[in-house]
């Protein structure tokens, strides 16, 4: 890109620019193919659009070389293009399934990258090496913070370096559940976490008379390493001083063999990245998540799995998802979660297109269309080859796409529960946001962002806008950043101690 251009236009298909600072009204509409002699009518913000071409009342109008929404208006040429005059309508169907799927080349075993992780006894790898306490209902989420907080006050882990910490899993349900999927999805969130690649041990607490039972958990799934797993409840133990009491005492006699664990090379194959995104802007779909896409692209091609979430947020992009399906099934199972969707706002009064945001139309995004094919660059190239049901344990590799809401904290939730093992998440407007028991590693789609919250930020992904990198050479540097926080490096968010309030397993169904 242009280090001096203000305006920038994706494709020559598109009706529309991007401001890449803001740009004064009576400027120069230099852009290419745009009409010569017009100028900007009005001051255009960075990140906004600005029509290069007249577009009709009634017309679609285009960025990315695909429809972003529909003219509510005549739109002159140097006019800015957003809410105002511009509104959800009718998007690209998904009917060709697999027809852009390709084989990935990968990389040869040999000549694999490699990070230190921890090798479970399941064959899977982690990043982290902690331990979780997960509360199985809203009722045992203090005593579950209670529990973390006197474990660091006594300062027993201080003599185990080999253990990364120790993460309180509270939330808000777990009991007035009816049998359905929003119990399943609980179940799932529950067993994921506690079974995760980068937790060493878990201790169920719960408080004995809710519908979540630690024995309905067990009895579902298969348990494997007796030793990982561990349960009390604050009923039984006689209250809340006595199960604190009694959790202490159990992860102090648990430690020395905890401690025992070693991190050892592992080929990246065992990366499994979650993609996400939040608080975007006008630059996400140009910066941030293509390089996030570029470094999927990377790890998939190790071997590794990446996986896309945020089914809202794939709305009006989902033909493109569904072209890249490795098979009919593939793409069927991505069209009937975004049906499901569509029904399920209708059911609760609302629609695909309540988003975006207030904070992503403030930075330049005007409809869910425009938004989705931004967030889906986060995806890569590379084929698709699973849809799973949100929480639901990854089953294969290469790029796979979980369904969630678009809610950040509930999407992440259910992709760890899924496996990841790192969570890659760009933001335009500057989410505070992290995760345990994987990290999170935080790219800013611009670098003003960058500048002003360098203690949240760990990848200024804006030097692509500026022309200093290009979208390859930044998924090249997301990647190796991947590899070193993977191989225990600090993530920004972790120095700030993120990750024991942004676990919010997804609510669906009645609360009784």
């Amino acid at each position: 890109m242009d280090g001096d251009a203000a305006l920038l236009r994706l494709t020559p298909q598109d009706d529309v620019a991007v401001a890449l600072r803001r740009v004064a009204e009576g400027s120069g509409l230099a852009v290419a193919g745009g009409p010569r002699g017009a100028q900007v009518r009005e001051a255009i913000d960075s990140g906004h659009k600005v029509a290069v071409r007249d577009i009709a009342a009634g017309q679609p109008v285009r960025k990315f070389g695909q429809i972003i929404g529909w003219a509510t208006e005549a739109i002159p040429a140097g006019a800015h293009v957003h809410v105002h005059n511009c509104a959800m309508g009718a998007h690209e169907s998904a009917d060709a399934i697999g027809t852009d799927y390709r084989p990935t080349e990968m990389v040869p075993a040999a000549e694999r990258a490699q990070f230190l992780g921890f090798r479970r006894a399941d064959g899977r790898a982690g990043t982290r090496n902690m331990i979780a306490l997960c509360a199985t209902v809203n009722c045992a989420a203090t005593v579950v913070r209670y529990i973390a907080d006197a474990v660091e006050r006594s300062g027993m882990l201080d003599d185990h370096p080999e253990i990364d910490g120790i993460v309180a899993l509270g939330h808000d349900t777990g009991c007035g559940l009816t049998p359905g999927p929003g119990l399943e999805n609980l179940e799932r969130v529950l067993w994921g976490h506690a079974t995760h690649p980068n937790v060493c041990a878990a201790l169920f607490v719960g408080l004995g008379c809710e519908v979540m039972q630690i024995a309905r958990l067990a009895q579902k799934y298969e348990i494997g390493d007796r030793s990982r797993f561990h349960s009390l409840t604050i009923q039984e133990s006689g209250g809340t001083r006595r199960t604190v009491e009694a959790a202490v005492a159990r992860i102090r006699e648990m430690l020395p063999d905890l401690a025992r664990a070693q991190r050892e090379p592992v080929p990246a194959s065992e990366l499994v990245v979650a993609l996400q995104c939040g608080g975007s802007d006008g630059y996400s779909g140009i910066t941030a998540n293509p390089a996030l896409g570029r470094a999927a692209d990377l790890v998939v091609a190790q071997g590794g799995t990446a996986i896309l979430s945020e089914t809202p947020e794939i709305y009006g992009a989902e033909h493109l998802l569904v072209r890249r399906a490795a098979s009919e099934a593939v793409g069927r199972k991505l069209l009937d979660r975004i049906a499901w969707w569509e029904g399920y706002t209708a059911r609760n009064d609302a629609e695909m297109n309540n988003n975006p945001s207030p904070g992503n139309k403030a930075g330049g995004l005007t409809t869910i269309l425009e938004k989705s094919l931004g967030a889906a660059a986060k995806g890569g190239t590379t084929g698709l080859m699973d849809v799973l049901l949100y929480a639901e344990r990854v089953k294969s590799r290469g790029f796979v796409f979980m369904d969630s809401p678009g809610y950040d904290p509930a999407s992440v939730t259910g992709q760890i529960a899924a496996g990841a093992n790192i969570v890659c998440f760009t933001t335009g407007r500057g989410s505070a946001f992290g995760s345990r028991p994987a990290p999170t590693l935080k790219l800013a789609t611009n670098s003003a962002l960058f500048e002003k919250m360098r203690e949240d930020m760990d990848i200024d992904c804006g030097t692509i806008a500026t022309g200093g990198t290009t979208v390859a050479q930044k998924g090249a540097e997301i990647f190796a950043r991947i590899l070193e926080v993977a191989s225990g490096a600090e993530t920004k968010s972790e120095a700030l101690g993120y990750g024991g309030f942004e676990y919010v397993p997804w609510q669906i169904g009645a609360t009784m």
